[in-house]
């Protein structure tokens, strides 16, 4: 009955106003696709400038994952929810958005120095395209640096069969963002089992009470979840937690 009355409402709108549309004179702007071929270097230079810029843009959500804290940010509140066993609270597309902006936050000043050495120069034509590509990657190049260990960075460069590079000059940026990775994978997983250890406990203590009273089909989470909530709650955990894992980009 419902979907008959949509549609009947739906035939109403469509009677009611597409006449009067029709009766109007709507006018839309001429456009023209197409290729043809040319003999100017210039202009296919400017086409593959063009693919490439396309091509960068397609790939900056996972620029963005890879090459910044946002990898860290988001396993670290994963596993916040995981310990508290609040099941979906906070729910998935908060957890996102909260590690994305405090991506920004951590990454405000490598993308400072990148629009003021690398985006502005060149949009001033100061400097060139390959200039400018360099100088941008310089700054993220540096995070990356800081937070990768060296055993990561050495497994890498071993598997990539390359010479012993030197300084941090001579190592490919295709080395070092899986260096990175797995830093940040190593690095969250270990702030994620330091958040587990005291609900952890919470949880082995309120299973012995429970055995020790006798309540053996009462599920322990029931019981320790409002005590796990109530101990986050109490020493700030929210504050504490966002604070220690910016601090850790240090």
């Amino acid at each position: 009955m419902i979907k008959n009355l949509f549609k009947y409402l739906f035939g109403f709108a469509v009677l009611l106003f597409v006449p009067d549309l029709l009766a109007q004179s709507v006018t839309l702007p001429e456009i023209k696709l197409g290729m043809s071929g040319t003999d100017d270097p210039k202009q296919v230079v400017g086409l593959l400038k063009i693919l490439g810029i396309l091509t960068v843009l397609t790939l900056a959500p996972a620029i963005l994952i890879m090459m910044t804290s946002f990898t860290r940010i988001v396993i670290v509140l994963s596993f916040v929810r995981q310990a508290l066993g609040t099941q979906q609270m906070p729910p998935n597309q908060l957890i996102l958005g909260l590690s994305l902006f405090i991506t920004f936050f951590v990454m405000a000043p490598v993308f400072t120095k990148v629009n003021t050495e690398a985006i502005q120069p060149y949009l001033k034509n100061s400097i060139t395209q390959e200039v400018a590509f360099d100088k941008a990657l310089s700054p993220f190049r540096a995070f990356m640096f800081n937070q990768t260990r060296d055993s990561d960075l050495a497994m890498f460069v071993k598997l990539s069969k390359m010479d012993q590079p030197k300084t941090r000059a001579d190592v490919p940026t295709t080395v070092l963002i899986p260096s990175f990775i797995i830093s940040e994978l190593k690095t969250a997983f270990q702030i994620g089992f330091i958040i587990y250890l005291p609900f952890l406990v919470i949880d082995m203590i309120t299973a012995s009470v429970l055995m020790a009273m006798g309540m053996m089909m009462l599920p322990p989470v029931i019981i320790s979840l409002p005590f796990k909530i109530m101990l986050f709650v109490f020493v700030d955990g929210w504050s504490l937690l966002i604070g220690s894992i910016v601090k850790s980009f240090g």
